[in-house]
C-alpha cells in the first residue's frame, strides 16, 4: 500500500471513529447546557417549621417563594441539609436519618438527593413547596434551605443581592403524644 493511501486510510478511519463516538455519547454535552444563565429576583414571602415537635408526629416544613423578576423563573428549586445526620464508625450507609419524609413538594422530584425542582414560575407568580416529615430522633437539630433560579448552578435566585437561604432550629422530644384506646 502506498504511503498517500496509507494517509487517506488512516483519516477515514479517524473520521469513522469520531462519528461513532459522538453516536455513543462520547462527545456529551455538558448537563447545564440548556440552563440559562443569569440572575433572577426573589423574594422568600413565607418559611416555616415547627420548632417544638415530637417523635412520629408529621409536621410541615413550608418555604413560599415568588419570583420578583420580568422573566420566569427557569426551574425554581430548594435544597434542604439536615432531615439526615452523618455518623463516624458506622459500617454501612454513616447518615442516620432524623426526620422521615412522608410526602415532599409536589411535582419536585430531582436526581439531586437533597434538592426539590417545581419548574418554570413565571414573572409575578409565587409557588410553595411543602414537606411533611416526621421526626424518627430526639434532640435539638437545625436544617438550612436554600433557593436556586436552577438546579446546575447557572441560573441564580437572587434576593436583595443574596442567595436567599435560612435555618430552622427543632427541638424534638421524646414523649409522643398519648394513645387513647376506646
Amino acid at each position: 500500500m502506498s504511503a498517500g493511501r496509507r494517509v487517506i486510510g488512516a483519516a477515514l478511519c479517524a473520521l469513522i471513529a469520531a462519528i461513532l463516538l459522538a453516536a455513543c455519547g462520547g462527545a456529551k454535552e455538558k448537563q447545564n447546557a440548556d440552563e440559562p444563565e443569569g440572575d433572577w429576583a426573589v423574594r422568600v414571602v413565607d418559611a416555616s417549621f415547627p420548632g417544638r415537635q415530637r417523635l412520629a408526629d408529621e409536621v410541615e416544613l413550608r418555604i413560599t417563594v415568588r419570583n420578583e423578576d420580568n422573566r420566569s423563573i427557569p426551574n425554581l428549586a430548594v435544597t434542604v441539609d439536615g432531615f439526615s445526620r452523618r455518623e463516624e464508625g458506622v459500617n454501612s450507609d454513616p447518615y442516620r436519618p432524623l426526620w422521615v419524609i412522608d410526602e415532599p413538594p409536589a411535582d419536585s422530584a430531582t436526581a439531586h438527593t437533597n434538592t426539590w425542582a417545581v419548574g418554570e414560575v413565571p414573572s409575578g407568580e409565587q409557588r410553595t413547596l411543602t414537606w411533611k416529615v416526621s421526626a424518627v430522633r430526639a434532640g435539638t437539630y437545625t436544617l438550612r434551605w436554600r433557593v436556586a433560579a436552577g438546579l446546575n448552578g447557572k441560573a441564580r435566585a437572587l434576593e436583595g443581592g443574596q442567595a436567599p437561604s435560612g435555618s430552622f432550629i427543632a427541638r424534638v422530644s421524646e414523649q409522643t403524644h398519648p394513645v387513647k384506646v376506646d
